[in-house]
């Protein structure tokens, strides 16, 4: 297949949908498809995987550069010729390329990705700002020949707005890197040297550090006996968190990636997560991969990830206080913590990029055929008489 993948982060940006678009680029490239990569400008790569990319005029927004509507998009579209077009958790520059995969006959796959109603609300922009984001997301994927959905949640709040064609399509995740063996290697013993004391137990939050992660919610770990907080990642919240969070004396590691950031993983004991508005959390499928107890909020994709009581708790996000139960019964019984440990890297090991690629390859014929499906014979015999302006109705 000839594939446009159309992404509203690309490198040198580093993030979730950055990351699931470069495993679906080597996949294509593994399977032997061709593909062009639209993607907003900056300093980086032309090409990926032996793929060409495409920059639009993009402008900066909390760090990250927003690819703007541009009219070279239709055309580099139409120049490549695709069987599909996949939008990347498509927003300005996805909504256009799916309008013009349409104009142009072209299926169109979307993968709901960001959640960007929910943040609205957790920004403190309020109720209407939420109804307006939805009404564009609703816009945005019914335009789509298939939405393809991470969670079950995701799939329940599309629905809830009226969005149509949906189907389920996860994320894969690197067990290789990501072991429980790596705790025995020289580099995860000085890591964790570095964060706390050998009697220490190390709780681990990793990700980007914005509003939307929620988190401030780590405060309520204030007071708890023989903890040591970890915090991996980097983002505009550092300033504010070091301050919120002082009272926790935590160690900021900044952003780590590859194998630096599976030795992090193996250097923790326990893993948090804070956010409500995550339509996955590949964070928790790495920390469970790394053999960690996660604790998070039932809410959003972690309900689809963990089990409680089997590989980790889901925690009352309207209160805070059963985070730090949850946490504090880990600190405290290290036999549990390595139950859950096993059982979370047990669920995960046989989710890999590999499999989740060939899933999505079946998506993208899916939605081949369904533009390319004959009208039902009912639609064929009413076809000429509405071209002839003649009613069908009863």
């Amino acid at each position: 297949m000839r594939v446009v993948v159309v992404t509203e982060s690309f490198l040198p940006t580093v993030n979730g949908v950055t990351t699931s678009v470069l495993r679906v680029l080597d996949h294509l490239t593994a399977r032997g498809h061709e593909a062009l990569i639209i993607a907003p400008a900056g300093r980086g790569h032309d090409s990926y995987a032996g793929f060409p990319v495409h920059r639009v005029p993009s402008v900066a927004y909390r760090q990250f550069p927003v690819g703007l509507p541009n009219p070279l998009v239709a055309g580099a579209i139409a120049a490549f010729a695709p069987d599909v077009v996949h939008a990347a958790s498509p927003f300005l520059l996805g909504a256009q390329a799916i309008s013009a995969a349409a104009r142009l006959g072209v299926p169109s796959v979307a993968v709901f990705q960001t959640d960007v109603a929910r943040y609205a609300s957790t920004s403190g922009l309020g109720a209407t700002a939420a109804s307006l984001a939805w009404r564009l997301v609703r816009r945005i994927h019914e335009q789509a020949t298939l939405t393809l959905v991470p969670s079950t949640a995701s799939r329940r709040d599309l629905e809830a707005v009226g969005v149509r064609r949906l189907a389920t399509w996860g994320r894969g995740v690197d067990s290789v890197r990501y072991h429980p063996n790596n705790r025995h290697s020289p580099e995860a013993a000085a890591f964790r040297a570095g964060l706390a004391r050998p009697d220490e137990v190390v709780v681990g939050y990793v990700g980007r550090l914005a509003a939307e992660k929620e988190l401030d919610r780590l405060a309520a770990l204030r007071g708890l006996d023989g903890m040591r907080l970890a915090v991996i990642g980097g983002g505009p919240s550092l300033p504010g968190l070091r301050r919120r969070l002082r009272h926790l004396d935590p160690v900021f590691t900044g952003p780590l990636h590859g194998s630096e950031l599976a030795t992090a993983y193996a250097a923790l004991d326990v893993f948090v997560h804070t956010g409500t508005t995550e339509t996955f959390g590949q964070t928790v499928q790495e920390a469970h991969a790394s053999g960690l107890p996660v604790v998070a909020p039932a809410a959003g994709g972690p309900l689809d990830l963990v089990r409680h009581g089997v590989d980790g708790y889901l925690v009352d996000p309207r209160h805070d206080h059963s985070l730090r139960r949850a946490v504090r019964r880990l600190v405290e019984e290290p036999e549990l913590r390595a139950r859950f440990g096993e059982a979370g890297r047990r669920a995960v090991v046989g989710r890999t990029w590999e499999r989740l690629g060939d899933e999505l390859l079946d998506h993208y014929a899916d939605a081949r055929r369904s533009v390319h499906a004959p009208l039902p014979a009912a639609l064929r015999r009413a076809a000429p008489d509405r071209d002839r302006g003649v009613s069908t109705s009863n």
